[in-house]
């Protein structure tokens, strides 16, 4: 399986699980120049932009060791750029990761997993 196809599987497990657990999925995979954010949703007090990193299991460590700084100021970027566009300033923003392990059936829910800076 291609990281493509195998990176979407993971989206897939972590929306629904976000659906799940009460969020309102407003946007996936959200692009523009130099920033993807994996899901954009809506609690009941904010707005959440969440990394999704999937693995097949946990021998090589936890995927959100793999956003790092730059990864985050990528995806504060475009969180900033979707605030604007839909008009959302003042409102509680978080930075979530998903963690997926498919082999083992397992989700890993990194709420404010980084902040703005």
């Amino acid at each position: 399986m291609n990281t493509k196809v195998f990176g979407d599987i993971g989206e897939d497990i972590a929306a629904k699980f976000l659906e799940e657990n009460g969020y309102n999925i407003l946007e996936r995979n959200y692009r523009g120049i130099g920033f993807e954010i994996d899901i954009i949703c809506k609690s009941s007090t904010e707005i959440v932009f969440v990394e999704v990193k999937s693995r097949k299991n946990s021998s090589y460590g936890r995927p959100s060791e793999a956003v790092n700084k730059n990864k985050q100021s990528r995806i504060i970027r475009g969180a900033m750029k979707y605030i604007y566009d839909k008009k959302l300033q003042n409102i509680k923003v978080r930075f979530d990761v998903v963690e997926v392990y498919l082999d083992e059936k397992k989700i890993v829910h990194n709420k404010d997993a980084f902040i703005l800076s």
